[in-house]
């Protein structure tokens, strides 16, 4: 009868210690450094089409981390598949990048896709931020409300 007493308790706090030891989760993969910062997606005004306004509809990017990170060859697409593909260009820790739909010249703050016509589509759309690899870094879905969505 002892022994049967002293065993209850030590395995009651057997079953009390599992219970209250921490569950392990699962390691999270890592946070990207360059993400979607924010999409302008209806330019001011009336939608002309001048390079202006098509310049005015843009999607911004941040590197994240303390270190450069190469963009070349990354792609920007959305919904349609329209696609912006990076030619050699290296992002600066804690910098943005804008990528301007329209034309113009690059430089390290501000990228021009060239288009002739809008890209983001103002009643809502998806941004995919997609490395050299093929892998996708980031999406931003906007729903259309307002003028511009932050990721």
């Amino acid at each position: 009868m002892k022994r049967l007493f002293f065993a209850m308790p030590f395995a009651l706090l057997l079953a009390i210690a599992g219970a209250a030891a921490p569950v392990t989760a699962p390691i999270a993969s890592a946070a990207p450094c360059v993400v979607i910062y924010r999409v302008y997606f209806d330019s001011p005004g009336s939608d002309t089409g001048s390079n202006t306004s098509l310049n005015a509809e843009w999607i911004k990017l941040h590197n994240r981390c303390s270190t450069n990170k190469s963009l070349t060859s990354w792609r920007i697409k959305d919904k349609a598949g329209h696609r912006y593909v990076f030619g050699t260009y290296a992002l600066k820790a804690g910098a943005y990048v804008t990528v301007h739909t329209g034309k113009g010249t690059n430089t390290a703050t501000n990228r021009y896709w060239g288009q002739g016509w809008y890209i983001w589509n103002n009643t809502g759309d998806t941004a995919y931020l997609v490395s050299s690899a093929g892998t996708r870094v980031d999406t931003c879905t906007f729903t259309g409300a307002g003028s511009a969505a932050y990721c």
